[in-house]
């Protein structure tokens, strides 16, 4: 897998499991923080500092390395911070879709779903297809499709929790003592 040419389908495929894995770690960090109200920041908030960990620090020892120039031009910072701020968005928005109650079986089907068709949409707009839009087949419109039912359906018809990790997770998550019948949780 590693030949010339498919090093990034590997690196694709890290990206996938860690993607993949993130809203359910995520969605642990902000219960193992236990506090109901600010659990899902204080959570972001290490998100942050592993971000400044991989983010920052590996790539300036890689740079370091490499003996790069540090000419930084000012539209390729300005797209890399845009695209910086767009994922941190969207993992903030992760949280506060946990926060409203959403769980990260749903919400991560729903990003994973919904992610490839946004991109499909920019792409297209951003380098329009050599022969307008209506030399786009009906295999790419199909798949389009697809990726929407397939989110919806594995959103719609996900398997229950077992009844032993709905009361750990709903333990977790509860701080207080229950106050006629109704309790906190993030």
């Amino acid at each position: 897998m590693q030949q010339a040419g498919l090093a990034w389908l590997a690196y694709a495929m890290v990206t996938v499991f860690a993607f993949g894995t993130y809203g359910n770690l995520l969605h642990a960090g902000q219960l193992g923080m236990g506090d109901p109200v600010n659990g899902r920041y204080k959570a972001f908030l290490f998100v942050g500092v592993a971000y400044f960990l991989v983010a920052v620090l590996a790539p300036v020892v890689i740079l370091i390395a490499n003996g790069t120039t540090w000419d930084l031009p000012t539209k390729g910072v300005g797209w890399s911070l845009i695209a910086g701020t767009a994922g941190a968005v969207g993992a903030f928005a992760i949280l506060l879709a946990f926060g409203a109650k959403g769980t990260p079986a749903v919400v991560m089907s729903i990003v994973f779903a919904g992610a490839p068709i946004v991109n499909a949409i920019v792409s297209m707009a951003v380098s329009p297809p050599a022969g307008g839009i209506s030399s786009i087949r009906w295999q790419f419109v199909a798949g389009i499709l697809l990726a929407a039912v397939g989110g919806y359906m594995v959103t719609l018809y996900k398997p229950p929790p077992t009844p032993h990790a709905s009361a750990v997770q709903h333990n977790a998550a509860t701080s207080a003592p229950s106050l006629g019948g109704h309790s906190k949780s993030n």
